[in-house]
């Protein structure tokens, strides 16, 4: 018997915890690619290297996230979310401490595992406190990864730089404070759980009229997008600093503060999507925010200066919603298997973004870092292929 854990109204206070919690755990995930500068220095790195960091972080934060959701829908965990703060904490300290690159590969790998397991689970859990809102909830949810996101590079700017590696064992205390609060969400969602087993609720499940070949064509459609804009961000959130310094020469902090805007802006418009697609439908969402992107990142690679960063943060307010739109979407087509599909999609989001960031490290070695930039900014026109989606407000039955 598959027990009913959505409740019938969205619960709010649930859903700004779940945000915080993710906000906290992904500003010191984005301290990995934000002392890039630092490492790349003090331990002469190649931008191999950097590339091959990003993408050992990335993968190991992908690989385990469908097998945790898989899981998770079979044997719901209330406490997985502190275990995986838990593991991060102890990735950070290795980080702040390893003297080499072999180092700096096992500390970004356990914080890649804390990850991998705290990513579906809250997914999992803001679904659970959605109520009819599943849009909003996902984009309260993203909102906080992406503020995390955000911040971690301004904080990076303000504290590791003018300090040095070891300065990021500060950011343990966001870690610490992450895993209180999600003690308080599992505590909520195991009072969830005992109601459900003691009342011996049954899930009802809204399928959508579709056949299985027209779900799976849709699912491909949803990892091609996956793939381009993840493929995008990762040019912008690993490279994107590089840029800035060798064309216009700024310093890495300056360089920090433009990265900052672009990630500040991702967090700014990922709400609206959210909201427009429980009203209109995710797919004319999706379309918009990959698609729409293109303009503007095609443009950036030959702008000056104050352009450039006006136009990232342009593509940063449009690209943003996507992501949390093709979620919602994906689980809409499998409804049975929200922690599945969570996983699958939350690990393709890391793992594109860390081979993307491997490959456009090869591709800076093989030719030059504005070359990347522009061969990057061709990924958001395949945001075209987002009109193969079936319409689901029309669909459901």
């Amino acid at each position: 018997m598959r027990q009913n854990l959505s409740s019938e109204k969205t619960v709010f206070p649930i859903l700004f915890a779940i945000s915080l919690a993710h906000l906290l755990n992904d500003a010191v995930q984005s301290v990995i690619p934000a002392i890039y500068p630092i490492l790349k220095d003090q331990l002469a790195l190649s931008f191999t290297q950097i590339g091959l960091i990003t993408l050992v972080f990335q993968m190991t934060s992908s690989i385990l996230q469908p097998f945790v959701g898989r899981y998770a829908d079979r044997h719901p965990s209330p406490y997985a979310l502190t275990a995986g703060m838990c593991i991060s904490l102890c990735g950070l300290f290795i980080l702040a401490y390893a003297g080499s690159f072999a180092g700096i590969i096992l500390a970004v790998s356990i914080v890649g595992m804390g990850s991998s397991i705290f990513h579906p689970e809250a997914s999992r859990v803001a679904q659970m406190a959605a109520g009819p809102r599943k849009g909003l909830a996902q984009s309260i949810f993203q909102v906080g990864g992406n503020g995390g996101s955000a911040f971690g590079p301004l904080l990076a700017a303000l504290i590791i730089i003018p300090y040095g590696q070891e300065a990021a064992v500060w950011f343990s205390v966001a870690l610490v404070v992450g895993a209180i609060i999600v003690a308080y969400v599992g505590r909520w969602y195991a009072e969830i759980l005992r109601n459900a087993i003691a009342k011996h609720v049954k899930k009802q499940i809204v399928r959508p009229a579709l056949t299985k070949r027209q779900i799976r064509n849709a699912m491909i459609v949803l990892i091609v997008l996956t793939f381009s804009k993840q493929f995008y961000l990762a040019s912008m959130t690993s490279y994107f600093t590089f840029f800035l310094i060798d064309k216009f020469a700024l310093s890495i902090r300056d360089s920090q503060l433009c990265l900052f805007a672009f990630l500040a802006a991702s967090a700014t418009g990922i709400i609206a999507g959210g909201w427009v697609g429980d009203k209109i439908g995710r797919k004319y969402v999706i379309w918009g925010s990959i698609l729409g992107a293109a303009p503007f990142a095609l443009l950036m690679p030959y702008a000056g200066l104050y352009t450039t960063v006006a136009l990232s943060v342009a593509v940063g307010l449009i690209i943003s919603s996507a992501f949390s739109a093709i979620l919602v979407f994906a689980t809409e087509l499998k409804p049975a298997h929200i922690g599945t599909i969570a996983g699958l999609f939350f690990g393709l989001s890391f793992g594109l973004g860390g081979i993307g960031a491997a490959f456009f490290g090869w591709l800076a070695e093989l030719t030059d870092i504005r070359f990347v930039f522009q061969v990057s900014s061709l990924l958001p026109l395949l945001g075209m292929v987002a009109w193969l989606l079936p319409d689901l407000k029309k669909q459901k039955g």
